[in-house]
């Protein structure tokens, strides 16, 4: 149970309750208490812009962006490298796998896909897996010529066994983010990564792949 998400509700009806009595601009109900809510969001500021290094240079709002993910990735690779003492080959070991274990039988392009990965990486890392029995290739019932990569009792065991650690690797990459933090944090990524994935499933040519990123923003 998340004491501090309570905690944040019943401090937000507290005030709500105290400006209403004073004024009793909203019904003293449910009802009221989300107008309210509406209220203050339209009524609240513009949040301040943050400063980052090179701001005052002209240093854009797109480059800090991109180098601050590219950052968060690495920091979230070099935790990854603690799991299991490095049982894992990188953290794409485990991602794969979780990806097998949560959606099931794919093929080996959609596995490639679904991890946003290079063709000629993912194969390299399904290989790796199938070297260390975490993985199996299965020829598919409907389609004698179609093979299905899946996981196997020896991968879920050893997702299982180190489960908890990558739990925590997740935990520490979230760091010092409070829980709205996270919630709004999801969504902009979520927003993103939907942008993108439009493109990436279109899988245009290298060369014809930023000019068509970038029209489509203007």
């Amino acid at each position: 149970m998340n004491f501090d998400l309570i905690k944040a509700v019943v401090e937000l009806v507290q005030k709500f309750m105290e400006q209403n009595e004073s004024k009793a601009m909203y019904s003293n109900d449910i009802h009221g208490f989300t107008e309210w809510i509406k209220a203050s969001c339209k009524n609240s500021p513009e949040p301040e812009e943050p400063y980052w290094i090179g701001k005052e240079s002209g240093r854009s709002s797109d480059s800090i962006i991109n180098t601050l993910l590219i950052r968060i990735g690495r920091y979230a690779k070099t935790y990854s490298r603690s799991i299991g003492n490095s049982i894992f080959s990188s953290q794409d070991d485990f991602i794969y796998l979780i990806s097998l274990k949560n959606m099931g039988a794919m093929t080996k392009m959609e596995l490639i896909r679904h991890n946003v990965q290079e063709k000629s990486s993912g194969i390299l890392i399904i290989n790796r897996l199938i070297r260390n029995g975490w993985v199996e290739q299965t020829v598919s019932e409907e389609d004698k010529r179609t093979k299905h990569i899946q996981i196997t009792e020896k991968g879920l065991s050893v997702l299982e066994e180190h489960m908890e650690e990558i739990r925590k690797a997740s935990r520490v990459v979230v760091g010092n983010l409070t829980h709205s933090e996270q919630m709004l944090l999801i969504a902009i990524l979520s927003k993103l990564d939907e942008f993108h994935d439009s493109f990436y499933l279109m899988n245009l040519e290298a060369r014809y792949l930023l000019d068509n990123v970038y029209k489509s923003l203007n």
